[in-house]
């Protein structure tokens, strides 16, 4: 059977597994007897990566069949500095599965075109996990959090673009339409902070990921990267998931929570 190597955003870790990717999703989202439920963000990782950092040498050993030749659903190599050590060239399809285990592929594509005039809001994944608001495009929000002559910095980076609606350019007047986010006043305050002060370019909205992020909420897509390079996989708009990806998508806005 053949080993894969997943990178799991949710939490951070190296995962080997005999499980093919929407396999692997359905197992990691809902477990083997469907007790349990839980999103699920994972990418996927040439498996002929080489690294001293973690034990890929024992990966044979590992991740081997249980003794009634079933498949290894998960053996751990890292759970810490896992992004960190990853070179970008190793790390391909994003996939996204649902609370009840169904799995969108992504496909890393072109960024992007910066948009002005306009304010960002941003989940980090890993290694941090604060939601941030910036005045920065993505691939500037990625240069500013990964530069390491700033106070506080990281070496890569995973996040996402998420839905502002109105507010994104009249924090205090904008309609938030159906944002489903939980405390939509302290949103505002911190974008209309962020706007008054000219030399600020982000402000931390929640200081840790305390749920699930609704898909839904995704605007642009997701990003991981360094100060010098980037992959970006876009998020397919509510029309094309509807059309392409129906039960995907339907199953993805049955999440309850915010």
């Amino acid at each position: 059977m053949k080993i894969h190597l997943y990178f799991s955003l949710i939490p951070e870790s190296l995962i080997a597994s005999m499980l093919a990717p929407e396999q692997f999703g359905r197992y990691y989202a809902v477990g083997t007897r469907n007790r349990t439920r839980g999103q699920a963000l994972f990418f996927e990782i040439d498996s002929n990566f080489h690294s001293d950092f973690f034990p890929l040498h024992e990966l044979e050993k590992r991740c081997r069949p249980h003794g009634d030749g079933s498949p290894r659903k998960s053996s751990y190599l890292g759970i810490y500095r896992v992004l960190e050590l990853l070179p970008l060239n190793v790390i391909g399809k994003l996939y996204l599965a649902t609370t009840d285990g169904r799995v969108l592929a992504l496909e890393a594509s072109e960024p992007p075109q910066p948009e002005e005039g306009r304010l960002h809001l941003y989940q980090e994944f890993c290694p941090v996990t604060p939601r941030v608001a910036s005045k920065l495009a993505p691939a500037a929000f990625l240069q500013h959090m990964t530069n390491s002559a700033q106070p506080v910095s990281v070496e890569k980076l995973a996040f996402c673009e998420m839905r502002l609606e109105g507010l994104a350019t009249d924090p205090q007047n904008g309609e938030a339409n159906d944002l489903p986010y939980g405390n939509l006043e302290h949103l505002r305050d911190c974008l209309i902070g962020l706007n008054a002060e000219e030399k600020k370019l982000t402000k931390v909205v929640l200081r840790n990921l305390q749920q699930e992020v609704l898909y839904r909420t995704i605007r642009t897509g997701f990003f991981v990267g360094d100060n010098k390079h980037m992959l970006y996989y876009r998020m397919p708009t509510p029309e094309e998931l509807e059309r392409d990806y129906h039960s995907w998508w339907q199953s993805a806005l049955t999440t309850f929570n915010s």
